[in-house]
């Protein structure tokens, strides 16, 4: 086999791997876009903050609540690609199955497109896209405090 023609057959198979993941529902996008932010947020709080479980799962809230997230995205939007920016539309504007406990309607569908961009990353295996914008993410959130302690 040629070099060349493996590189195509390598590239066909991303290309097909990355044509399945879109096919995923924004929901289902979004549910594994939900665990991987949590899972960054808490490995993020327990490597920075010696708090005890009680603080750390409310300081946890103040990333992973739908008001926060729909923030976030409004501030990432400048740096956000094409593709970013249409994964948040499919989630916001995926059909909604449950009601928001804690968050207005917009700002719960905001998350969920947050989510769902979090798990096309995550499933396209973008790590490195993923971390550049959870690092942001972690900007925005010490501005946010900062401000709130002035």
């Amino acid at each position: 086999m040629e070099d060349n023609e493996l590189i195509r057959k390598i590239e066909n198979k991303e290309d097909k791997d990355k044509d399945k993941i879109i096919m995923y529902s924004p929901a289902q996008l979004a549910y594994a876009g939900d665990s991987v932010y949590e899972l960054l947020v808490r490995s993020y709080i327990l490597k920075k903050h010696d708090l005890n479980v009680n603080k750390m799962h409310k300081y946890a809230v103040k990333f992973v609540r739908a008001k926060a997230q729909a923030n976030f995205v409004k501030e990432l939007l400048p740096i956000l690609n094409e593709e970013e920016i249409r994964m948040i539309k499919r989630g916001r504007n995926a059909k909604v199955t449950s009601s928001p406990k804690n968050a207005d309607l917009l700002e719960y569908r905001y998350a969920t497109g947050f989510e769902t961009m979090f798990g096309y990353l995550y499933l396209n295996n973008e790590l490195d896209r993923l971390m550049e914008l959870f690092n942001k993410i972690i900007d925005i959130a010490n501005n946010m405090d900062n401000m709130d302690n002035k």
